[in-house]
């Protein structure tokens, strides 16, 4: 059996993650953290999440501006990621369901493990921003 050491540092982190709503990266992890933990270094954020998300404690939603965002809410959801100010928004109702994932399987030739969907776009706010700055 593979027991693994507990941490302060990630235990930290989890507790961080399942609060926020913002998909944060490392980086955000790192700044919120530092304060508590003054010998916290960026590395340890990184293994610490890679760690996490290898255990399905959280999951990675994919990059924004070259950053990995990550979301401590790993039951089954969608993501919409607005491609100009990277906000990423939770779609819990808009996943494609078990009886998708199996008749795409039957018709490919696969046994799926799991599904993420992710769109891609512009959000309410940066709409509106656009459309307030038309002439």
């Amino acid at each position: 059996m593979n027991n693994v050491r507990t941490s302060k540092k990630r235990d930290a982190m989890l507790a961080l993650l399942r609060r926020s709503h913002c998909h944060p990266s490392a980086d955000w992890v790192y700044r919120e953290l530092k304060a508590q933990y003054p010998d916290l270094s960026l590395g340890t954020v990184y293994r610490n999440l890679n760690h996490l998300c290898e255990r399905g404690l959280i999951q990675r939603v994919g990059a924004v501006d070259g950053q990995e965002r990550y979301d401590g809410v790993v039951t089954p959801h969608s993501h919409f990621i607005c491609s100009r100010c990277g906000v990423i928004i939770d779609l819990p109702e808009q996943s494609p369901g078990r009886e998708w994932l199996d008749t795409a399987g039957v018709q490919y030739g696969f046994q799926a493990e799991g599904c993420e969907f992710i769109v891609r776009g512009t959000c309410r706010d940066c709409v509106d921003v656009q459309a307030d700055a038309e002439p």
